[in-house]
């Protein structure tokens, strides 16, 4: 099955690392002409040199009305991904003010902001790819606000497939569990903390970024066209038994 996204224009945030970068290379190699977004230079010039018809903008997302001047400048779009998030992971009772905003800041509003530029961009047949978290779905210790952000995204993920659906415009969410990025690993390289949760895990190990890149191709493809609104747990099975 071919998943074609050939010429179709596609925003990516949080492009500078990660799953985001995977993806803008990802989509780049099947053809599709792809925005990268991210507050970090260098490695959007990185990704540039890597794949030169890449455009990359840098901008903070969580700056509001830079966001806007940025990519306002954009025109007709096709598909956009919301991937730049962070996790301030730490006992809801340590967690300063601070780190309630800027989680709350990245992680939905800015999303919200994007949308909103992004969307009166669209046509028929356009799709948005919410990335967002098992967290979202589950509670997990330490993660009650970057729990709530992502519980929020979900929200908006169906409230935008119920809004948009009329202008044929698809908007769904993936929600991957613990991913082997370069900072999934160094986060969860103990033993002692990874294991209960993959003993919670039928598939007996953590993700891998293709494993999130791959579905979210997947979903802005027409491939996915009866799909709008659903929340994609990619967690190896773990919900089948918590």
């Amino acid at each position: 099955m071919e998943l074609s996204v050939r010429n179709k224009k596609i925003v990516v945030t949080g492009a500078g690392q990660g799953i985001g970068n995977e993806l803008c290379k990802t989509l780049v190699g099947i053809g599709a002409r792809v925005i990268a977004v991210s507050r970090s230079l260098g490695p959007l010039e990185a990704l540039q040199k890597e794949c030169p018809s890449v455009e990359i903008i840098q901008v903070d997302l969580s700056d509001w009305n830079a966001t806007r001047s940025a990519l306002g400048k954009i025109d007709q779009v096709d598909g956009l991904v919301n991937n730049a998030g962070i996790a301030v992971i730490n006992s809801y009772d340590e967690l300063t003010e601070k780190d309630f905003d800027d989680t709350f800041n990245i992680n939905i509003k800015a999303a919200f902001n994007v949308c909103q530029i992004v969307i009166p961009k669209m046509g028929p047949g356009s799709s948005i790819v919410n990335v967002s978290s098992l967290a979202g779905l589950k509670s997990f210790q330490g993660h009650c606000v970057y729990s709530m952000t992502k519980a929020a995204m979900d929200s908006m993920t169906k409230s935008l497939a119920l809004e948009l659906g009329p202008r044929k415009i698809r908007v769904n969410s993936v929600n991957p569990t613990v991913i082997l990025t370069r900072m999934g690993r160094d986060n969860w390289s103990d033993p002692a903390k990874a294991g209960p949760l993959l003993a919670k895990i039928p598939a007996g190990r953590f993700g891998e970024v293709s494993e999130v890149v791959e579905p979210i191709v997947f979903l802005l493809s027409e491939k996915s066209a009866y799909i709008n609104g659903h929340c994609m747990p990619l967690e190896g099975g773990y919900l089948v038994g918590n």
